[in-house]
């Protein structure tokens, strides 16, 4: 067997044997040679090993045949299946928050904010533009304010045992996000990533000036970071993973050996080789093949 699909639960539902089995049968029904299931997490992941059947037309099998549950599911080569390469983006990511949109708040304007980013992450509008154009709103706030809106951030569930573990198993992991660095290393130190990289907001005496610092990381960006630490860390481009939800996440997504469209906007959902709607960011381990017991964090 070349391949494997990875089933996945959310935590709010099951996964039974009924259904795995009802995926099985849409493997073999394709001609595919399908082995035996192997539980991850009872109840919640099971890995579905098979051969001559490609991965896309597996995963599309199987969404077919579960007829719309509420279930992930990730098909892949069980080559290099496990990555020693994490790029995340940060925002609707790692933590749940857009923390330009909660800047916002202190000069009442979040929704306004708010409208702007859901644009430039649905690839409507051009993502350099649109930051350009929401922090010129912020002109004249105090920096002190970054404090206060750090007190909001919550992270996503299942970010830091997706960290943790992938670093315990010899995994780089970094942070890339098109938001800014006064963030970005908050949330490296708070669940232990090696790195991070992000926008610069400019304050002069203590104040916002409505500007970023050029030049600004954007979709390029995240690819180019991609490919660097790659190179750096000397990991073949198959044993990387990048997630993210938005349309600046989509190059280094379609780039990295699994790239997985997290509870993503439309449009990246549909480009994406793989994607999680349902459950939290511990499907990556589950499809790396990890189980519960290995779980760090």
């Amino acid at each position: 067997m070349n391949a494997v699909a990875t089933l996945i639960a959310p935590r709010t539902a099951t996964l039974d044997e009924s259904a795995v089995q009802t995926a099985k049968a849409a493997l073999v029904a394709l001609g595919a040679d399908a082995g035996a299931p192997d539980w991850l997490a009872p109840g919640t992941a099971c890995d579905l090993p098979f051969g001559n059947l490609a991965p896309e037309q597996a995963e599309a099998a199987i969404r077919h045949a579960l007829n719309g549950a509420a279930l992930d599911v990730v098909a892949q080569p069980a080559a290099a299946r496990r990555k020693r390469l994490l790029v995340a983006d940060m925002e609707s990511t790692i933590i749940e928050q857009e923390m330009l949109d909660e800047l916002g708040d202190y000069v009442g304007l979040k929704d306004h904010i708010a409208a702007i980013t859901a644009r430039a992450m649905n690839g409507e509008i051009d993502f350099k533009d649109a930051v350009r154009e929401r922090v010129a709103l912020l002109k004249g706030l105090k920096e002190a304010v970054i404090d206060e809106v750090w007190q909001r951030a919550t992270l996503m569930p299942g970010a830091a045992q997706l960290v943790g573990t992938m670093r315990a198993n010899g995994a780089v992991c970094v942070l890339v996000s098109g938001g800014f660095r006064c963030f970005t290393g908050r949330v490296r130190s708070w669940i232990g990533f090696d790195d991070d990289r992000g926008n610069e907001l400019e304050v002069i005496d203590g104040v916002m000036t409505g500007k970023v610092i050029e030049p600004i990381l954007d979709k390029d960006s995240k690819l180019q970071a991609l490919t660097a630490y790659a190179g750096e860390h000397r990991v073949p481009v198959a044993e990387t993973m990048a997630v993210g939800d938005g349309a600046n996440d989509l190059p280094m997504l379609l780039a990295a050996g699994l790239g997985v469209a997290f509870h993503a906007k439309a449009v990246v959902a549909a480009e994406a080789r793989a994607r999680v709607d349902h459950g939290d960011l511990t499907a990556l381990l589950y499809a790396q093949g990890y189980r519960t017991a290995e779980f760090v964090g």
